[in-house]
This record gives structure tokens, sequence and C-alpha cells, in this order.
């Protein structure tokens, strides 16, 4: 990534700033990437099974906190390397907990809503 001063810097640096991080975890980011397809599949199934407006605004919200986790996860990881370079995990390992939490509880929600949609499309 490239490096910028500390000079006042106006909406499009910034904005321009929020788009190198982008490209920095889509690039660099395996998971993130993983669970972008998983948001793809969710909201083509979400059409699909025609849920409601506020279940759909619902998963919208999941996808969007399990990405915003995942991309705190980066920032910390990043961090902790820029801090030391001992051998002590903790920071990381908390921080991958708090987006497996995320995506636990939006398996959750997506069970709750789409669990019964499927199981009446399967005959059940």
């Amino acid at each position: 990534m490239p490096t910028r001063s500390k000079d006042k810097r106006n909406f499009l640096t910034s904005f321009m700033d929020c788009i190198n991080g982008l490209e920095f975890v889509i690039t660099n980011e395996e998971n993130f990437r993983r669970e972008i397809i998983i948001g793809i599949i969710t909201l083509i199934l979400s059409y699909i099974l025609k849920i409601s407006q506020t279940e759909y605004i619902i998963v919208l919200i999941m996808i969007a906190l399990v990405l915003t986790s995942e991309v705190i996860n980066t920032a910390i990881e990043k961090t902790v390397d820029l801090y030391t370079n001992k051998y002590n995990e903790t920071a990381k390992d908390v921080s991958a907990f708090a987006v497996l939490l995320m995506s636990i509880f939006a398996l959750i929600i997506g069970i709750i809503i789409f669990g019964s949609k499927i199981i009446n499309i399967i005959g059940g």
C-alpha cells in the first residue's frame, strides 16, 4: 500500500484510501473473498425464496456485520504484526474468534429466515 503524508486530506483522498483498503483486503484475505461469495449466494437465495423486506434487511445487516468483522480482524492482525515479532497470537486469536462468533450468529439467523421456506419447497 502506498504511504501518505500526515497533511490535511480532502474527501477524495480519504475515499481513495478506503478503496486502497478494500483492494488490500480483497487481494490478501481469502476469508474475505469467501465471505463475499457466501453473501452473494445468500442474496440470490433471498430473491429466489422471496423473503420479506424485513428479512431482507436483516440478511443485509448480517452480511455487513460478517464482512466488517473480517476487515477489523485483518486490521488487528496487521497491527499486531507491526508491533511485535514475538510469538503471541492472543490478539489475533481473539479477533479471529470475533469473526467466527459473528458468522455463527449469521448462520443461526439464516436458518431461522430460510429454514422453513426451504423445507416448504422440498415438500416438508
